[in-house]
Parts: structure tokens; C-alpha cells; sequence
């Protein structure tokens, strides 16, 4: 059994020593990064969760470790004792002295002589490079996620995200928010996302479902009095995955009473420019910009533009009306609107090339084409618009501002998916001729949403049935309640919904006018939301609230591509773990235990 660490105990993280520590005494642990032979001397590189440091095993400072030293391999785990030494000088070819220093290692300028060496464990060789910038499969890099773990870019992904956890702590228990616990197993309502189901051995037949967010819970504990609330929360959805999300995923939820939409918000933006302040190091310009949800569809045509790009949707509707393209009018007699996208020039900035892909990409939002012209001096155009009227054609140039050299996309259908499809291509083109600006944080706080999503005569709560309609437009819930617009607000940063909550409805007349706007039956009422609004009879305080995807807000302060790469152990786009191997099947005696019965085709283990 080893001595070592009853003897010796760390003293350095292996990327904290620096030239001030030369003539110390140091103890190291690590995995093995490198080793290069170099006879007489073995170099390796040991790596921690701080960095790397280099030892050297010398034939005439210590031979016996250096004959240990040359077995060593990579991802070996061990500890060491030894003197920290400056890596000293060496002459060129030309005669001249050179330092030996490393410039690309923090620790460059020393290395460690070791006068001992102990071995805790050997690697095999791993199945992939334990090293940033790995080209290797995702799925290889899941199933063996403990070393995918070990690579410095995944460890400096999940110390920030540490770090950004206890800020957020920090700052909200600061401001008298208390953290309070809700449960995840929870009633099941149908509606919303989908819910995984848990069986109760105790109660034979009945189901908790997960919980997607501790939405009801946490409006109780206002009607509670505890006013200032957050959690850091796993959340549950049994729904499609994809790079973003996860079928279980972390909020930092919060809810506050006695507030309107500017307190919260102003409160949250406090933590928005705390978090960037203390974790990268940047000093957020507040209050942050405010947008409406008709001005962000109207300019960006989605509700969470990327304002590091400055192309802008205009809407042409009124002079393609009367302009002589047939296909235009259709469209806006059929009820649509014609939508307009100025790409500034020179021309051949928008090259043929790329112009041709765009009827492709139009089609995965339903529309049949995009119409396109170059502008040329005088106001003219070329392209695809034969028999566009000259009135109409100066109008539109004077809505864009277009210039000659510039590049005009159109496209016409109903107004959700024409908006839809230009604002994406307005990012498709700005990826692809480099007029989004990287390294910018264009954060802005999207308002007033439509309270309700009415398609084709049905209705549908655009976020949940408590979300308070504007004041100013309640008179509307009965008549028109396509135009109530609710008082919900959501925090993009740079095209990414990174928040989202509303001032809740706590007015019991009020809430029954939403629930009949919704079409939502007393009994469906009480079967889902009956103990909350028990609870709303007993002086419910103004309340609101907001959940920030702490996964999302990682995967953007690192700089990561996927959200996997700020998660310890995510699951597949197939919800699978192919490190643990699961879901798997279960026996049919764990199943009679829950009373749940077995088709005869299942695959689970009989």
C-alpha cells in the first residue's frame, strides 16, 4: 500500500507554479499528458484541473527515479516531490543564448527536478487524445465521458459554469431572495410539454410525472409570503431533442411579489451584468436595450434577433400591392404581406452562387420562392421581377434606403412565415458573407408578446394560462383576443433565448376570464390547476417571475458549440447514455411490483 500521501501532501495545483516559486520544495499529482526521452533526463508533462507543469527526471540529480520515470505513459496517475528550477538558457547554432522557456504554458519558465515518483494507478491507452481540439466522434466521446472530461476545455466549460452558479447565489441571496426546494415528483397535467411518468409502487395504477419547471409551485410560494424566491433546478421534458436541449436540463428560477415587469427586470439585469462582470471579466452596458415583439417580427421577422448583424426586413406590402407582379398581388390578396431584405453591396459582395441556394433554404419554411434584383445607378433594377411597375419600384427603393450595388431579396406569403423565412435568411446570409460580429454581446429584453396563439379557430396559451394580459388590453379577452398582448418578456443575447417569464394573473375574475378566452372548462380547471387556485383565494400578492436556461447561458459565456460540452454527462439526441448504457429493459418482477402489465412483444427482460 502506498506512503505517499500519508507523507506528502499536495502543495501546488500543477499550473500555478510561476518563476517566484524557483528554489521550493513541491509536491504534484496528476495524470501523465507527454513524456519525451532525451537520455539522461525523461521530460513529462503532468496535468491537473489547473494546467500542466513539466518535471525532469535527471540521470545525475536522481537515477533512481529516473529509471521509474521511463516507464511511464500517458494517462498514468501520479504524484511526485521535487525543486522547482528555472528552465534556464542554452546557446544557438549562432553562438547566441536563448531562454528555454515555454510561452505557450503559464508554468513555462520553470519545471520540477523530482527526487521521488510515486505510481497510483496505470492507463491503458486511451481511446482518444486527452487534449483540446480532439477529431473524434461525438458518440466515442460520450461513451467514455470520464476522459472526454479529463480534456482542459471540457474542464474550463465546467468551472465556469461553477462559477457562474455561485455568482448567481451570490448576487440573489445578497438581494434577499431565499433558495427553496420544490419537488420533482409532481401531478400530472395533460398539456405542455410532454412529462416523463414515475410509477407509484404505493398507490397501484397512479403516476407522478416529473416536473418540466416548478411553474405552480413557485407561484404558491408567493401566495405563501415568501416573497423572493430562486432555485437552481433540474427540469424534466420527454420531448425531441436536438444540440440545444436536453431531456433534462438545468433553470435558475426565480419569482418575486409586490413587483411590475421594470423591477424584475431591472433586478435580473443586476445578475446579467454580475455574471459577465465576475466570470469573463466584462463590463455590461445597463439598463439593456428594450424591443416589442411587433418591432423585433417587423425588423428580424423572429422574436429573438441577433442584433450583432444590422441587415433589417422592411415590409413593401403597400407599393407591391399595386405593382404589376402578379405573383405579389396573389399573395397579398390571399391574405399575406411582401417582405424585403437590402443587402448592401458592391454586387458582387452577394454573388449568383449563394443567391441560387436561397429558393432551397425558403422551402424548409413552407415557401415556394425568393425573388431577388441588383440595384443599379439611377434606381433601376435587374433580375427576376419582370413588369414591376417604376411607382412602385422607387417606393420600395425608398423604404430600403437602396442604393446601387445593392442586392434586394423578396418574399411574399402570410405573415408569420414570410417574416419567419426572410429573418432567416437574413442570419444565412450574414453567417456567409461575415456580417455578424463575433465577440459581441448583443443582449436585449423582448416585450410585449401576444398573450394568446390562435390558429386556424383554436387557442392556445403562448406561455401559460397565468400570464397577465396587458392592463390596457383586457377589455379584449372576450371580443378579440388574437390582439391581447401579455405582459411577458423574454432575455435574448445574441439570436438565443436565454429567459423567459410574465407578471402572473392574481386576481381571481381576471383568471376566469383568461380560463374562458382559453376555452378551458371549470372541470379541466380544477383537475389541473385546482389546489393553486385554492390557494389564490387567500390574498395572492402581485407577483412574476422569469427561468433562465443556466445550460444555454454556459454554452455562450465559454464560447462552446454544443450544449453537451457545458454538461457533465448529457444524453444522446436519442435521450440514450452510451457511458451507463441506458435506458435499459427491466425484469418482469420490477414491472408486477408496479402493477403495470407487459405486452407480449415488449423487449423488457422477462
Amino acid at each position: 500500500m502506498s506512503t505517499f500521501l500519508a507523507q506528502h501532501t499536495r502543495t501546488h495545483s500543477c499550473g500555478e507554479l510561476r518563476a517566484s516559486d524557483v528554489g521550493q520544495i513541491v509536491v504534484l499529482t496528476g495524470w501523465v499528458q507527454s513524456s519525451r526521452d532525451h537520455g539522461g533526463s525523461v521530460f513529462i508533462d503532468l496535468r491537473d484541473r489547473g494546467g500542466i507543469a513539466q518535471l525532469r527526471f535527471d540521470q545525475a540529480f536522481n537515477a533512481k527515479v529516473l529509471e521509474q520515470a521511463s516507464e511511464l505513459r500517458n494517462e498514468w496517475c501520479i504524484g511526485v516531490v521535487g525543486e522547482v528550477r528555472s528552465r534556464g538558457t542554452a546557446l544557438d547554432k549562432a553562438g547566441k543564448e536563448r531562454s528555454l522557456a515555454n510561452p505557450n504554458l503559464k508554468t513555462g519558465e520553470v519545471e520540477v527536478w523530482v527526487t521521488e515518483l510515486e505510481v497510483f494507478s496505470k492507463s491503458e491507452t486511451p481511446p482518444f487524445a486527452i487534449e483540446d481540439g480532439i477529431d473524434t466522434n461525438d458518440s466515442l466521446r460520450l461513451k467514455y465521458r470520464y476522459l472526454d472530461l479529463r480534456r482542459p476545455e471540457m474542464q474550463r466549460n465546467l468551472a465556469m459554469r461553477s462559477q457562474i452558479t455561485s455568482t448567481t447565489r451570490d448576487y440573489l441571496a445578497t438581494n434577499r431572495f431565499l433558495e427553496i426546494e420544490t419537488p420533482f415528483m409532481v401531478k400530472y397535467t395533460p398539456g405542455g410539454a410532454r412529462n416523463f411518468l414515475v410509477p407509484s409502487r404505493l398507490n397501484p395504477g397512479q403516476f407522478y410525472a416529473l416536473a418540466e419547471s416548478p411553474q405552480i409551485f413557485k407561484q404558491l410560494l408567493m401566495v405563501a409570503g415568501y416573497e423572493r424566491y430562486f432555485q437552481i433546478v433540474r427540469c424534466f421534458r420527454d420531448e425531441d431533442l436536438r444540440n440545444e436541449r436536453q431531456p433534462e436540463f438545468t433553470q435558475i428560477d426565480i419569482e418575486m411579489s409586490f413587483v411590475n415587469e421594470q423591477i424584475l427586470q431591472d433586478t435580473m439585469e443586476g445578475l446579467i451584468g454580475r455574471l459577465w462582470k465576475d466570470v469573463l471579466g466584462i463590463e455590461l452596458a445597463l439598463p439593456l436595450r428594450r424591443m416589442t415583439y411587433a418591432e423585433a417580427m417587423d425588423k428580424y421577422g423572429v422574436d429573438k434577433p441577433d442584433l450583432r448583424c444590422d441587415l433589417v426586413l422592411d415590409d413593401v406590402t403597400a407599393p407591391a400591392k399595386a405593382s404589376g407582379f402578379k405573383i405579389f398581388e396573389g399573395a397579398i390578396e390571399a391574405g399575406g404581406i411582401v417582405k424585403c431584405l437590402r443587402v448592401p453591396g458592391p454586387a458582387d459582395k452577394m454573388p449568383r452562387s449563394l443567391l441560387d441556394t436561397l429558393p432551397d433554404f425558403a422551402k424548409s419554411f413552407g415557401v415556394k420562392g425568393v425573388a431577388w434584383v441588383r440595384v443599379q445607378e439611377a434606381g433601376a433594377w435587374t433580375g427576376g421581377l419582370k413588369g414591376f411597375s417604376d411607382t412602385a419600384r422607387a417606393e420600395i427603393n425608398q423604404i430600403t434606403g437602396a442604393q446601387a450595388g445593392d442586392t434586394l431579396l423578396f418574399v411574399a406569403d402570410k405573415y408569420k412565415v414570410a417574416n419567419t423565412c426572410l429573418g432567416a435568411i437574413r442570419l444565412h446570409i450574414g453567417e456567409k458573407l461575415g456580417l455578424v460580429r463575433k465577440g459581441e454581446w448583443q443582449f436585449m429584453w423582448l416585450t410585449d408578446p401576444p398573450l394568446f396563439e390562435v390558429n386556424d379557430g383554436e387557442i392556445a396559451a403562448s406561455h401559460h394560462p397565468f400570464t397577465s394580459p396587458r392592463v390596457e388590453d383586457a377589455h379584449l379577452l372576450e371580443t378579440a383576443p388574437e390582439q391581447v398582448l401579455a405582459r411577458a418578456y423574454d432575455l435574448v443575447l445574441n439570436g438565443v433565448e436565454v429567459g423567459g417569464g410574465s407578471i402572473r394573473i392574481h386576481q381571481s375574475e381576471l383568471q376566469d376570464r383568461a380560463f374562458q378566452a382559453l376555452r378551458i372548462s371549470e372541470e379541466d380547471r380544477r383537475a389541473k390547476f385546482g389546489f393553486l387556485l385554492d390557494a389564490f383565494k387567500y390574498g395572492p400578492p402581485p407577483h412574476g417571475g422569469i427561468a433562465f436556461g443556466l445550460d444555454r447561458l454556459a454554452m455562450l459565456m465559454t464560447g462552446a458549440e454544443f450544449m453537451r460540452d457545458v454538461i457533465a454527462f448529457p444524453k444522446t439526441q436519442k435521450g440514450s447514455d452510451l457511458m451507463t448504457e441506458c435506458p435499459t429493459p427491466v425484469s418482469k418482477k420490477q414491472l408486477d411490483e408496479l402493477f403495470i402489465q407487459v405486452k407480449a412483444d415488449s423487449p423488457t427482460k422477462l
